[in-house]
């Protein structure tokens, strides 16, 4: 597989649409570092994992060796961007609007490299227009044009009214582009009007047209709705690491893997593999650690996210554990064990049928959770406490 060939699958990875990819696979040809553009309108002072998804495609950018642009809406928050509303938004003012973009500039480098990221912001060149230079900005677009997009058709079709002023949201974004002569811009998938503006703003001002890459909205912990602070189905970048970890925790296994792709840093073969080993019977608990744990050693620290786990467990273990217990070491050949056999030679069954009965009753529980697959494969190099009914108890670490 060629160096281009590579770096194509990594920036594949997880996007939903490129824009065109054949431009793209020639601008990796070329051999040049690439400007990378993202930008953000600062609407809210936090960000959470839904937002990092970009984020974490422009690192996948600057570990190839590309530059990144993150820029600040600082100008066209003040507009308010219209995506997706059926009614006009209320502008910022100028002070929210600094506030907010102080607190995204803390939070951005969690993920991206301070030194390959340039922080812009694009109240730099918008700020020195004068209403002549709005006015000929404003000319390069018809109104039949801006009503081809999705929501201000649907608002111009049920009689809702558009503000002029939302017309040139898209336009000011697409004319960031142009400033910044960008050869890539990332979004959400809500954000493609405006991204391809980019392209045809860039054309007429005699430059070649970026590449347009689209990234999925993530789904927030409900796993239906987009994580959003309004539906509070979110998880900030700045919550407490406990919080951060049972949140994680109670997504569902389906999505689970959805948050693998679009959040984990690991490879994708290796999460195929740990998709593998759940098929195989391994709990899907136990590999949902291994995502909670990356995510929040990225924004605090390893050692939290060690001790996040430990709360964790600790507290569906309350009130239910004695305070001493057996502590077995069980070995393994292949390196995994199968539950009713563990359970078996950790004397909390007389036998593997036993074992089989008492997981079908529901009464086998690993850290204090409820387990109801009889063909779980524990791994070996992990420690869980393991109960069978109410009374036996023991600490079980398999080598």
């Amino acid at each position: 597989m060629s160096s281009v060939d590579e770096a194509l699958s990594i920036i594949k990875r997880g996007a939903e649409e490129i824009l065109v990819e054949e431009e793209l696979i020639e601008k990796l040809k070329s051999g040049k570092s690439l400007r990378i553009k993202a930008g953000f309108d600062p609407t809210a002072p936090d960000l959470h994992l839904g937002h990092t998804v970009l984020l974490n495609k422009l690192r996948q950018f600057q570990e190839l060796g590309h530059e990144v642009i993150f820029l600040i809406g600082d100008f066209t928050g003040m507009i308010g961007d219209p995506t997706g509303k059926s009614a006009t938004r209320p502008p910022l003012t100028r002070d929210q609007v600094i506030e907010n973009a102080k607190s995204y500039e803390e939070q951005i480098f969690k993920i991206l490299d301070p030194e390959k990221t340039l922080v812009m912001f694009n109240s730099s060149w918008m700020g020195n227009m004068d209403a002549a230079d709005l006015i000929k900005l404003a000319s390069s677009l018809t109104v039949a044009r801006m009503l081809e997009r999705d929501d201000f058709s649907k608002r111009y079709a049920s009689n809702q009214p558009i503000a002029i002023h939302e017309f040139l949201y898209p336009l000011i974004q697409g004319y960031d582009s142009v400033e910044l002569k960008a050869d890539v811009e990332l979004g959400g998938t809500d954000q493609k009007f405006n991204l391809l503006m980019g392209r045809e703003l860039q054309k007429q001002h005699g430059q070649a047209p970026q590449t347009v890459l689209m990234m999925p909205i993530l789904e927030g912990l409900d796993g239906v709705q987009k994580m959003s602070k309004s539906l509070n189905n979110y998880i900030g970048v700045h919550e407490p690491a406990d919080e951060m970890f049972g949140k994680i925790m109670s997504i569902s296994d389906e999505l689970m893997w959805r948050y693998f792709e679009l959040l984990s840093f690991r490879p994708m073969a290796e999460i195929e593999d740990l998709r593998l080993k759940m098929e195989q019977g391994t709990n899907p608990r136990d590999i949902k650690f291994q995502l909670a744990e990356e995510i929040i050693e990225r924004f605090h620290d390893r050692a939290s996210a060690v001790k996040a786990r430990e709360n964790f467990i600790a507290r569906f273990q309350k009130g239910a554990m004695p305070d001493e217990m057996p502590e077995v070491e069980l070995q393994t050949e292949d390196g995994e064990l199968a539950i009713a056999n563990l359970l078996k030679m950790a004397d909390l069954t007389g036998s593997t049928s036993d074992a089989m009965r008492m997981i079908k009753q529901g009464a086998v529980k690993i850290d204090g959770q409820k387990i109801e697959d009889k063909s779980l494969k524990i791994q070996s190099g992990s420690c869980n406490v393991y109960q069978v009914g109410k009374r036996k108890f023991a600490k079980v670490t398999v080598l």
